[in-house]
């Protein structure tokens, strides 16, 4: 079980914002957060950075941040926060393991991947 306290997390502001958003548009099943309540958060932060209406169908629902400033993220980040707390929720929860990239690394991104790995190297398995 995977847990986001919404209050106190541990994440830099731009991670938080694309988790939550990336969990209210998915189809977890599993994820402690209504359907309705879902859609508020992603239709309240488009609002933020677009002047249309948010997309109907699911798999439009994506928020594109690169043209985003420090002032919409923190909007955004408050946006979240009070509408996660008018529906009672204080902590997220899902049960659904990491899934495999879906995507190959670039190669122009290849350096940095390799550089991140060295920082962040995988845990490796132990042996009893």
């Amino acid at each position: 079980m995977q847990v986001l306290d919404i209050n106190n997390h541990d994440l830099p502001d731009l991670q938080f914002v694309l988790m939550v958003l990336a969990l209210c548009t998915s189809d977890l099943e599993t994820l402690n957060v209504p359907e309705a309540a879902r859609r508020t958060v992603f239709d309240r932060c488009w609002a933020l950075m677009h002047d249309t209406p948010p997309p109907e169908r699911r798999e439009e629902c994506v928020l594109d941040l690169r043209n985003g400033t420090a002032l919409t993220l923190d909007a955004m980040v408050a946006v979240i926060k009070s509408t996660l707390s008018e529906h009672g929720i204080t902590h997220l929860t899902w049960d659904h393991p990491p899934s495999a990239p879906t995507r190959a690394t670039t190669p122009e991104a290849l350096p940095l991947v390799e550089r991140l790995q060295q920082i962040y190297p995988a845990p490796r398995d132990i042996a009893d």
